[in-house]
């Protein structure tokens, strides 16, 4: 099935056009009810060492393949990624660190963290890293992370950002905008037989870095699943 939908993606983006899209819109309907089922049995997969993913539908953590264009230079209209995002407490509405499966043609990935969270809680994590900075490098730092999450993702300041030490040691970490690392994955990793256990088995990697930042969403929004 996964083939058929990258094959899919492939061709609209050569056709990325409304008269294309409706014309086979039954196509992408019978592809994208296949795709909720697959994803749902990743988050089964997910939930067996994560617990905290049991009974997330996947029909909550799928993004729209609609783009919004309304203040957007782009104005193509449809994205040519299919995204899912599996978290606790919203799926792709929550706000918490969870596991991010992204399938476009030819620039597929695994990836998880927090990706733009609002200033406020962007500055507790950095605090609870710079707080616990043995604890988080002893995560990110440990070679099967680092073997398929090799670097922190997303944009950085120039410089330290307010309330910390600029001679801080590990001030790179601290300037980051996001806390998100990611895997590529090639198309054929998608046509194996069990791709879902080896993608369970790399976001398996994630859990303690999850974890650590989830502690930190929790005291943010007052909950704990």
């Amino acid at each position: 099935m996964i083939k058929h939908l990258l094959e899919f993606l492939r061709e609209l983006e050569q056709n990325n056009n409304r008269d294309w899209f409706q014309q086979n819109k039954g196509r992408y309907d019978a592809l994208k009810k296949g795709h909720l089922a697959i994803v749902q049995q990743l988050i089964d997969r997910i939930a067996l060492f994560d617990e905290e993913i049991a009974g997330i539908e996947a029909k909550d953590c799928l993004f729209r393949i609609y783009r919004d264009i309304r203040f957007s230079p782009n104005k193509l209209p449809y994205k040519t990624h299919i995204g899912a995002y599996i978290a606790a407490r919203g799926g792709r509405n929550s706000p918490r660190s969870g596991y991010y499966l992204h399938l476009e043609a030819g620039n597929s990935f695994l990836s998880g963290g927090l990706w733009m969270p609002d200033p406020k809680l962007l500055k507790m994590v950095r605090q609870d890293i710079y707080d616990h900075i043995d604890e988080f490098l002893a995560i990110i730092e440990n070679p099967s992370f680092r073997a398929l999450y090799s670097t922190l993702e997303g944009e950085t300041l120039k410089r330290m950002p307010a309330g910390f030490p600029p001679d801080f040691e590990h001030g790179e970490i601290l300037r980051h905008k996001d806390f998100c690392v990611s895997t590529p994955k090639p198309d054929a990793f998608f046509l194996a037989d069990d791709w879902i256990d080896q993608a369970a088995a790399s976001y398996k990697i994630l859990l303690p870095f999850t974890r650590f930042l989830n502690y930190t969403v929790d005291e943010y929004t007052g909950n704990s699943v």
